[in-house]
């Protein structure tokens, strides 16, 4: 017997809560000055569980060649990548109408 999702009821490989999660999502991506102003790149309403995020946090920092980290529901990217994030998450499957630069 195939496991089914809790959330939905379907079978897991027909299980769609994850794209309607990146669908309903509202991101905001943000400058952050930081100690010695630094500046750091603020990513916020990603409504994804804690692997998923560092995942997410882990291809950003390949793509844009930076450190980072993925902590409490937030990414957190060293420098300004405001308008090179916002490409790379439209890329990976989010709404461009969800996603708000600041």
């Amino acid at each position: 017997m195939a496991e089914t999702c809790s959330k939905c009821g379907l079978p897991r490989d027909l299980c769609v809560c994850e794209e309607l999660n990146k669908e309903e999502s509202r991101i905001i991506i943000r400058l952050e000055m930081r100690r010695f102003r630094k500046p750091t790149t603020m990513i916020e309403g990603l409504n994804l569980k804690r692997a998923e995020l560092e995942k997410i946090a882990q291809n950003l920092k390949t793509k844009l060649a930076c450190g980072g980290t993925a902590k409490d529901g937030y990414v957190l990217l060293q420098g300004d990548h405001r308008e090179s994030v916002k490409e790379e998450l439209i890329n990976m499957g989010f709404n461009k109408s969800s996603i708000e630069v600041q």
